[in-house]
C-alpha cells in the first residue's frame, strides 16, 4: 500500500509546496514501510520529485487540464489513488487545494485532516495533530475510514531531501466533460517576483506607511531580503496596494519563516492570517500595538527611520558576505 501524494505546478514548474509535500509523503512511507507515488498534472522535470522521495510519478499531460479545476483534478488523483490501490493520500493546505480537498474526500469516502503540521503519532488507530480556528489552537484527530486524506499545512514539515530512484510513467484517466463545465476565461497575475504564498520571507506594511508614495522602502527591502511584499486590509482597501497582497484572516494566510510587519497595529483578524509564521517581526511607533504581544521581535520607532537603516544593514552583511 504506497502512499499517493499530489505535487502541484504552476506553468509547468513545481511549487516549493510540492516538494514539501513529497517529503511528508516520504515521512509517512517510511513510518509503513512502503513507497511514495507522485502524481504531476502538466508539470515539467518530474525527476526532480526523486530527490525528496517519489518513487513512481503518474505524469498526466492534457490540455485540458492546463488551468486549475478543482473537480477534474479531483478525479484524476482519485483514478491515480485507485490505479495505485493507496489508501493515504497527501495534498498540500493550498487555496487551489482547499477547493479540492472535500470534491476529493466525497469521490474517494476518505477522512479528510487539513493543515496537517506533524507526521502521525499513530498509524493504528491513525492519529494526525493539526492547525485549527486559524491556527490558534491544535487539533489531534483520528481518521478512521480506509482511505485517508492528509492536507499538509505550509511550511510546517520542511523540504527535506531524501533521494530516490524515481520511474516515470504516464498517466492518461479518463476526462469526464461533466468536470470541465467551468471554463478560465482570464487570469491577472501579480507582478511579483516571489509569490506570498511560496515565499520563505514576507515583508508587510499598513497605514502606518501614510500613503502608497512610501512603498518604495518596502520593496527595497523585500528584494534585498529576496522577499514577497504584503500589506494589510485597510490598504488594499485604499487602493494604496493589490488585493493579491492582502494578507489575514479574510486575505491571504502567511506561514512563512519570517514575517515582518512595518506600520500594521494588528488586528486580530490580520494576526489571525499570519499567525503560523515562524518568526514574526514587528516595527511601529505605537508601543501600544497589539502586535507587539504576538511579535518574537519589536522595534518601537519610526518605519522612516529604522527600515533605511535596516535596508543599509542589509545590504552592507550580503555585500561582506558574498
Amino acid at each position: 500500500m504506497s502512499v499517493l501524494v499530489y505535487t502541484e505546478s504552476e506553468e509547468g514548474k513545481f511549487k516549493k509546496i510540492a516538494f514539501e509535500a513529497v517529503s511528508y509523503a516520504k515521512g509517512i512511507a517510511n513510518i509503513l514501510g512502503t513507497s511514495v507515488i507522485a502524481v504531476s498534472i502538466n508539470g515539467n522535470q518530474t525527476d526532480q520529485l526523486g530527490k525528496y522521495g517519489a518513487s513512481k510519478v503518474l505524469s498526466v499531460s492534457n490540455d485540458k487540464l492546463e488551468n486549475f479545476n478543482a473537480s477534474a483534478y479531483a478525479d484524476v488523483i482519485a483514478q491515480a489513488a485507485e490505479q495505485e490501490a493507496a489508501n493515504i493520500i497527501v495534498i498540500s493546505s493550498s487555496a487551489n487545494c482547499k477547493y479540492l480537498a472535500p470534491l476529493l474526500a466525497i469521490n474517494m469516502e476518505a477522512g479528510y485532516v487539513p493543515n496537517a503540521i506533524e507526521l502521525p503519532s499513530s498509524v493504528a488507530p491513525f492519529k494526525i495533530k493539526s492547525n485549527v480556528f486559524s491556527n490558534k489552537a491544535f487539533a489531534n484527530s483520528e481518521i478512521t475510514t480506509e482511505k485517508k486524506l492528509i492536507g499538509l499545512a505550509k511550511n510546517a514539515f520542511g523540504v527535506v531531501e531524501n533521494e530516490t530512484s524515481s520511474i516515470q510513467e504516464n498517466f492518461s484517466p479518463a476526462i469526464s466533460e461533466d468536470n470541465l463545465l467551468t471554463k478560465v476565461t482570464s487570469l491577472e497575475k501579480s507582478n511579483d517576483k516571489i509569490t506570498i504564498a511560496d515565499a520563505d520571507i514576507v515583508v508587510s506594511a499598513g497605514r502606518g506607511l501614510k500613503g502608497p508614495e512610501n512603498w518604495g522602502m518596502i520593496e527595497e527591502l523585500a528584494e534585498t531580503l529576496g522577499a514577497a511584499t504584503a500589506c494589510s486590509k485597510p490598504v488594499s482597501d485604499l487602493g494604496w496596494r493589490p488585493h493579491s497582497e492582502h494578507v489575514g484572516q479574510t486575505g491571504k494566510p502567511v506561514s512563512s519563516n519570517l514575517y515582518i510587519a512595518i506600520g500594521i497595529s494588528g488586528a486580530i483578524q490580520h494576526l489571525a492570517g499570519v499567525n503560523s509564521s515562524k518568526v514574526k517581526v514587528v516595527i511601529n511607533s505605537d508601543s501600544e500595538a497589539p502586535f507587539f504581544k504576538a511579535a518574537d521581535y519589536g522595534i518601537v520607532g519610526d518605519a522612516f527611520e529604522y527600515v533605511p537603516q535596516l535596508i543599509e544593514k542589509l545590504k552592507e552583511f550580503k555585500s561582506n558576505n558574498a
